[in-house]
């Protein structure tokens, strides 16, 4: 077990952590549970390029542990009301679609070379944006509504553009043959 592994699986117990933190209205703690998941993101990334801990087990353990959160802490936000209803529907259906494309594909003897792409990574940045201000938001009392509601627009917007643009690609590969092909990760 290498040592950026180790730090992905403490990511993914920060989840429940900070799931439970929102759900008792302790913002500030989710807040700093959401950044150390953060932070801890880099570093292991930072740790497995530089010093030659990349493992085929954290390619696979990293995206889905940012996803886990990511998705969670969406969630938890849309059921306490900070969220709009349609952005947590629209965000958590485009990341089941693409588990189930992936799926797919490798059922039908298609499986799909996974790669990021560049609209994904932008929607995700933008959604952990989003995440992290209502977060702090919360933490520190601010209010700051307009705002919120632009990283709301814009995120709705990536994700729809995101979702486009993986059924493109997922459709291209299945009936190439797989030359091009969309990801899991973003």
């Amino acid at each position: 077990m290498t040592i950026p592994n180790l730090i992905t699986i403490i990511r993914f117990l920060l989840v429940p952590a900070v799931v439970y933190a929102l759900l008792l209205g302790e913002w500030g703690w989710a807040f700093v549970g959401f950044v150390v998941a953060g932070v801890s993101d880099a570093v292991d990334g930072f740790i497995a390029r530089h010093f030659n801990q990349a493992s085929a087990l954290g390619s696979y353990l990293d995206p889905v542990a940012d996803k886990v959160l990511l998705v969670s802490v969406f969630i938890v936000l849309g059921y306490l009301d900070q969220l709009p209803l349609w952005l947590v529907i629209a965000v958590v259906s485009r990341d089941a679609l693409i588990v189930c494309a992936v799926v797919l594909s490798s059922l039908m003897g298609n499986p799909v070379e996974m790669k990021p792409l560049p609209v994904s990574k932008l929607n995700t940045a933008v959604q952990i944006v989003l995440a992290a201000f209502i977060l702090g938001e919360q933490a520190f009392g601010a209010d700051t509504g307009l705002m919120r509601m632009s990283l709301i627009a814009a995120n709705g917007l990536l994700t729809i553009a995101s979702t486009a643009a993986y059924l493109v690609a997922w459709l291209r590969h299945m009936t190439t043959n797989g030359e091009k092909s969309p990801s899991k990760n973003g």
